[in-house]
């Protein structure tokens, strides 16, 4: 059973493609308008490159599906122009509780300091965070989103791709520079280059349901090892706007997944929950953990994003997000490829270090699964031991793992110069950067990550030497003011220091004192440019 909820419908327009001679080519077709699909197509089109964004569908709004978007996530999102939506409409949450039975192991704070403009994480359902996209996306005049518009056809060309696409008025082709594949889980276009995930595909099934209700529950994440309404399992709980709840539920290897749908089997489990019956179903369905991606996320002038080119289990909240930063990873590099501002080679390091990432996720993933769904006897020995030490010991409520939450990924590739220099602070070598409240010139606040925009940036610290050479410098005491120390603090900086910012706010190199020379080869890196 799957409660549809459609909230938001679009209609198919014929565009003028259709009615061309010949196929019409664009320097960038993205197929699917999820959130990744979105993001990426909103991000290219803000770096000034005009795009075509295919889905097959015309609608929004089947269950909640991904709910749970990090800081990081949340920080894309700000400079894509779509933040504040989901802020104002997002339950904002920190607090993290794990309990066995019905006894508190122990709590935890994702973001325990202040001075950040985004919090820890918000809880959205998935059909608000698309609507809010679609939205930017309808104000962009070189973004053209066609509704029921279905990839049936894909090939190779010299220097591009062609794809077939149906249309409610029958098909037509269009030629592409670059495809970005953003077309979920199932992805046709990854069927059509006959290319097949790597990984793991878990046996334990886990009930997913979202309930209408009046609660007290805080707005926390709750999770609950071998709790008393499911004994022998495991449960989640997480708060949505429109007093919709969370609940997931650990049914074990065995469990029928059409069977476990039905209304006769799924309300009498949420009754033993939650202890009454006032409450309504909104949406439900069951699914098993997956780890597994594609072994390369480009092939030729297509390259995956998401959930087309990964998967991982739902705990941890490690599928939006890490898709969303494929976009961000792949938008700013496929932008200077096709300005003609880096070589093509720089589409390398996209599937290089998401390639990385989507193996941390996948690590984490696993182990999470491990540890909640135990599939042998020494794994659950090890699992109950951990338990019952972490109700004595600090130390070892660490190695409870109720799944790993979404972290941002932190870069280790050639476009990362090796520091030479120790530093304190929280800013890491190839990580985003932290954010901090600053002041302009002109007295205004403003934070860090907003004054950075998407643009490659040198971040300098003076100390009575010239202003660095670089198409763009923010100088900290000149352009900007640390008026709080959060800056200081969090970069380590001291007179003299030098960081240089990537366009998706990692950082790619920093000097105590920087030699122009340092900071012009470190910049031709950034591009992907030998130096």
């Amino acid at each position: 059973m799957s409660t549809r909820r459609t909230l938001y419908q679009f209609g198919y327009r014929r565009c003028p493609d259709q009615d061309r001679p010949s196929p019409a080519r664009h320097p960038v077709v993205v197929v699917g308008a999820g959130p990744v699909g979105l993001c990426a197509a909103i991000d290219l089109a803000q770096r000034g490159v005009p795009v075509v964004l295919l889905d097959d569908a015309d609608r929004i709004g089947e269950g909640s599906r991904g709910i749970c978007y990090a800081k990081r996530t949340l920080e894309i999102l700000d400079r894509l122009g779509v933040a504040q939506p989901c802020l104002e409409k997002g339950v904002t949450w920190k607090i993290g509780k794990v309990f066995q039975g019905n006894d508190l192991l122990y709590a935890f704070d994702l973001l325990p300091e202040g001075g950040h403009k985004m919090p820890a994480f918000i809880n959205l359902q998935q059909y608000y965070l698309e609507h809010a996209l679609v939205a930017r996306a309808a104000e962009m005049p070189n973004l053209d989103l066609r509704w029921r518009n279905k990839v049936v056809g894909l090939s190779h060309r010299n220097e591009g791709v062609t794809l077939t696409v149906d249309t409610p008025d029958g098909p037509y082709d269009l030629e592409a520079e670059w495809v970005v594949a953003a077309d979920g889980a199932r992805s046709p276009l990854r069927g059509m280059l006959n290319l097949s995930f790597q990984g793991e595909v878990f046996e334990d099934r886990f009930l997913i349901a979202d309930v209408k209700m009046k609660g007290d529950f805080p707005p926390e994440r709750w999770f609950w090892f071998d709790p008393p309404f499911h004994e022998g399992h495991s449960a989640l709980l997480h708060k949505q706007p429109d007093d919709v709840w969370r609940i997931d539920l650990q049914l074990g290897p065995h469990a029928d997944a059409e069977a476990e749908q039905k209304p006769e089997r799924v309300l009498p489990r949420l009754r033993q929950m939650l202890g009454h019956d006032s409450f309504s179903l909104e949406w439900v369905s069951v699914y098993r953990f997956q780890c597994r991606r594609l072994e390369r996320f480009v092939h030729g002038r297509v390259m995956f994003a998401g959930d087309a080119a990964h998967q991982v289990s739902p705990f941890g909240a490690r599928g939006a997000n890490s898709g969303i930063q494929d976009a961000e990873n792949l938008a700013w590099k496929l932008a200077l490829v096709i300005k003609g501002a880096a070589p093509e080679s720089l589409i390398d390091t996209y599937d290089l270090e998401r390639s990385a990432a989507a193996d941390e996720n996948i690590g984490h993933s696993t182990r999470s699964t491990d540890f909640i769904a135990p599939r042998t006897a020494q794994e659950l020995r090890f699992r109950n031991a951990a338990l019952a030490l972490a109700r004595h010991a600090s130390f070892a409520k660490r190695m409870v793992n109720s799944g790993r939450l979404s972290m941002p990924s932190t870069y280790e590739t050639p476009l990362s110069t090796p520091d030479r220099d120790t530093w304190s602070g929280s800013l890491r070598l190839g990580a985003p950067l932290p954010d901090a409240p600053m002041r302009a010139q002109d007295g205004r606040p403003v934070w860090l990550l907003e004054a950075l925009g998407g643009e490659e940036t040198i971040l300098h610290v003076p100390n009575g030497d010239s202003r660095p050479e670089g198409s763009r410098v923010l100088v900290i005491g000149e352009d900007l003011m640390d008026e709080h120390g959060h800056f200081a603090e969090r970069f380590d900086a001291t007179p003299g220091s030098t960081y240089l910012v990537r366009p998706d706010q990692h950082l790619a190199a920093r000097w105590r004192q920087a030699a122009p020379d340092l900071v012009k080869r470190a910049s031709l890196r950034l591009r992907g440019v030998d130096a």
